[in-house]
């Protein structure tokens, strides 16, 4: 029976093929003979088909007498479409249980009952800056000779869907180059697994999350790096962010629509960021609550590229504690910030870190806002000093081509604020502060999927512990692309 069933799907493919360069409805009936004598089609299957592709010659014939009938002005009846070719394409779909397609989240194939998909795209940014590629954070970093660079930034493969139900989905993301100094092991430019996730989001109203992935602490760190408003997250990212972590997550949203529209996040986490066991018997707890004030939530994505129809807004309060060996996070895992002990020399159960953030997000018709206030305190439990950390941002867009129809259409123009105070390298007890204030433009090809931008950032610092302060200006231009 199973031979039988390939031979039929075999041959209605070949059928499909050979109809295409055969003029003859005779030929149609030839090759329908040799597929019923030989046992590819059944008895059944033959006569219906023979009967469409009668009742559709014999379709022809009634147009055509009828059209000798009319006035010679008259516009003759469109032949039928429906024909045995048309049938047997048909049934070759029917057969198949896999489609392709191509959409917003790449390529796609799913089953046609919907329960299987899998989506994958490909990303990469290549961006130009001068004179320096970073933030600088030190006085002698403000000091040193810039030089301009080429740089691939990243390099990404993802890979998503569901499987078994639409509400079991799944999710990796793999950095195929991270750039690396002339001077680093060549080794750094290995491939590496930075995202893999699964949900179990079957209801609104909660949901389960479990793997590694940037947790929704703060918005700015959770939007895409290919979804971004700059070439590059503000100042305040570095110092503030948890990054990606290993654990679980419970997450929902409640009064769906309402003015007390409500999505919140809770979960426990390794605590030494990407791809690391725990080694002590502590954990990172974080939580997050987010207000849609509006009834409508946002989308965790920078710009308004999709011009929101209706004013749609967020107010959220988060934070999380953590006791262990790191002092800040990135996509390369547990590290330090400047003035504290590396992972690998300090204790594992050193430092004691207890962070808030408050945030607000805005979109409306070509218009977007966003801001973050962050506060971080660092008990070293060996030194036995606390540090106390502030930094902020606020960042608007516009496509002024909804206030100036001259202006095209694809360019939005954007603008930013932040600043950051943090203790010095050499002295804990003193403070630097660094402020960011950069101006921008996206010109989107093809919304962020594929677009351009250019941005111009006046960067200071004024070092408390030497009484100076010092300014560079940067420019970065970055081709970002997804496909």
């Amino acid at each position: 029976m199973r031979q039988t069933s390939t031979n039929y799907k075999a041959a209605v493919a070949a059928l499909a093929l050979m109809l295409a360069a055969l003029p003859a409805r005779s030929a149609d009936r030839q090759l329908l003979d040799i597929l019923l004598e030989n046992g590819a089609i059944t008895q059944e299957q033959y006569d219906e088909l023979i009967g469409r592709d009668t009742l559709a010659a014999e379709d022809v014939i009634d147009a055509a007498g009828a059209d000798s009938e009319t006035s010679p002005g008259a516009e003759p009846t469109p032949e039928p479409e429906t024909t045995l070719e048309a049938e047997v394409s048909r049934q070759i779909e029917a057969e198949t249980p896999v489609k392709a397609s191509y959409g917003p989240s790449g390529f796609r194939l799913e089953t046609r009952d919907g329960n299987f998909q899998t989506n994958l795209q490909w990303r990469a940014q290549f961006r130009y800056t001068d004179p320096t590629n970073t933030d600088p954070r030190q006085l002698e970093e403000f000091a040193e000779t810039g030089t301009w660079t080429f740089e691939p930034r990243r390099l990404r493969m993802k890979i998503g869907g569901h499987g078994f139900r639409p509400w079991l989905k799944y999710y990796f993301e793999i950095d195929l180059q991270p750039a690396r100094e002339v001077d680093a092991d060549t080794s750094t430019s290995g491939a590496r697994a930075i995202d893999w996730r699964i949900d179990i989001a079957r209801w609104d109203w909660g949901g389960i999350r479990l793997g590694q992935w940037k947790i929704d602490l703060n918005r700015e760190r959770v939007d895409s790096s290919g979804r971004q408003q700059f070439v590059e997250r503000s100042i305040v990212n570095r110092t503030f962010t948890i990054d990606r972590q290993i654990g679980i997550q419970l997450r929902g949203r409640a009064f769906k629509g309402t003015a007390a529209d409500l999505s919140w996040y809770a979960g426990v986490f390794n605590g030494e960021g990407r791809s690391v066991r725990n080694v002590t018997a502590n954990y990172l707890a974080m939580g997050r609550l987010q207000w849609n004030f509006l009834g409508r939530e946002l989308a965790w994505r920078q710009t308004d590229v999709e011009f929101t129809e209706k004013p749609t807004g967020s107010f959220a309060i988060a934070g999380f504690s953590n006791t262990g060996p790191c002092t800040r996070w990135s996509s390369s895992g547990c590290g330090n910030l400047d003035g504290f002990d590396s992972p690998g020399d300090a204790d594992p159960e050193q430092f004691r870190i207890e962070q808030a953030v408050q945030e607000f997000a805005f979109k409306y018709r070509g218009l977007s806002l966003q801001q973050e206030y962050h506060r971080k305190f660092i008990r070293d439990r060996v030194v036995g000093s606390v540090s106390d950390l502030t930094g902020a941002y606020l960042q608007a867009g516009y496509f002024f081509h909804y206030m100036m129809p001259a202006i095209p259409a694809p360019l939005e123009f954007a603008a930013r604020y932040a600043y950051v105070e943090e203790p010095n390298e050499i002295e804990r007890n003193v403070y630097n502060e660094r402020e960011e204030y950069t101006l921008g433009a996206n010109w989107f090809f093809n919304g962020h999927d594929n677009k351009l931008t250019l941005d111009y950032s006046y960067l200071t610092i004024d070092d408390g512990l030497a009484g100076l302060n010092d300014s560079i200006n940067r420019i970065r231009l970055q081709w970002d692309i997804s496909f």
